[in-house]
């Protein structure tokens, strides 16, 4: 793999602005890189499918899943005094939401700077300073003065998105990536990165890329694509929320510099156990480092994925990301390599009876 191209890629795609719902940013950019992988699509929700130019049909289809769109925010309405009321758009913890830079969609299509904004210490009440931080209790401010000024000059409006300002950097050094959306704009590179390395080899399987929108409000977007691609077989790419730095050491199961995340359950999924072994026994074959982790919560567009058809074995290959859901997240990108590693030794090694043993 070439990191330079690959990290090329995936700033591109993280810088990208794309609430749930608003994805078209991000397709673009994700068009632009996959063009020559095959055959490319997008429906109504801004599901973005790459259909591999060497599929010749009549064989087991394998969906290569990842989500583009990130957590964010809509404007609910404009206040008087011109700040902006916001609903979140995908999980958030309330309190890293204040004091950062954002994007503010226009009606005029542009994204302008803004920062989220909550009551200064000076005007809070003690009952206000020991309660905790409310949705309703913060804003966006664009640096108008009134709702007209707003409107009028600034061109907002209501049901806009408004996305983190964060812009993706590398630190050789250290071999750490920053920057926004890594959930889920990791698992769109490594889809593409797949196919790219993938590229000219012979299979005994089909593949299709499926980018899929609004995965952050419900994993709606998967329920389309898994009904489009009707799969035999899913790898699901994702950036997984990373554990080493918020539990107990023997609890650690989704650390980064570790190696992608395989898990055996979620709230939505209990992965396939004979795929999830065999995935697992791939790695240890080829000498890839995975993690193996056993999560209590969060799902991702496996949950739909799994369920569609007569049912389909999934597994999920999760990228560590520390502080997921928040403005900023790190992680390495040898967990990323290691990860389009796994994913192709595994379609190197598929047929339709190994699909079937599953």
């Amino acid at each position: 793999m070439d990191r330079e191209q690959n990290l090329k890629m995936i700033a591109d795609i993280s810088n990208a602005n794309g609430a749930p719902g608003f994805e078209d940013e991000v397709v673009d950019v994700l068009r632009r890189y996959a063009d020559g992988l095959g055959e490319l699509k997008e429906d109504s929700l801004r599901n973005f499918y790459i259909y591999r130019k060497e599929n010749k049909g009549g064989r087991p289809v394998v969906q290569l899943d990842a989500h583009s769109d990130e957590v964010a925010f809509m404007v609910q309405a404009i206040k008087p005094n011109g700040t902006l009321q916001i609903i979140p758009l995908g999980g958030w913890v309330t309190s890293n939401i204040p004091a950062h830079k954002v994007w503010v969609r226009t009606a005029d299509g542009d994204y302008i700077p803004g920062l989220t904004a909550s009551k200064p210490p000076h005007f809070m009440t003690e009952a206000e300073r020991k309660s905790p931080l409310e949705m309703s209790a913060l804003s966006v401010d664009v640096g108008a003065v009134s709702m007209e000024d707003a409107i009028e000059n600034f061109h907002i409006r209501i049901g806009e998105p408004i996305v983190p300002d964060v812009t993706f950097r590398y630190d050789e050094k250290h071999d750490l990536m920053v920057g926004k959306s890594f959930d889920c704009r990791v698992g769109c590179a490594s889809v593409l990165a797949t196919l790219k390395e993938l590229a000219g080899e012979e299979l005994k399987v089909d593949l299709v890329g499926a980018c899929a929108s609004q995965e952050e409000v419900g994993t709606r977007g998967s329920v389309i694509t898994s009904r489009v691609v009707k799969p035999d077989l899913a790898i699901v790419f994702e950036g997984c929320p990373a554990d080493d730095t918020c539990v107990e050491p023997y609890l650690v199961q989704t650390a980064i510099k570790k190696g992608p995340m395989l898990r055996h359950i979620d709230a939505r999924m209990i992965t396939n156990p004979r795929y999830q072994r065999y995935a697992l026994d791939m790695a240890k074959k080829k000498g890839i480092p995975v993690q193996s982790a056993v999560r209590s919560g969060g799902s991702t567009n496996g949950a739909n994925i799994h369920l569609s058809g007569e049912g389909v074995p999934t597994i999920v290959i999760g990228i560590p990301v520390r502080y997921a859901h928040t403005h900023y997240g790190i992680s390495a990108y040898a967990d990323y390599e290691n990860g389009v590693k796994l994913a192709c030794e595994i379609l190197r090694d598929m047929d339709e009876a190994r699909i079937k043993s599953f």
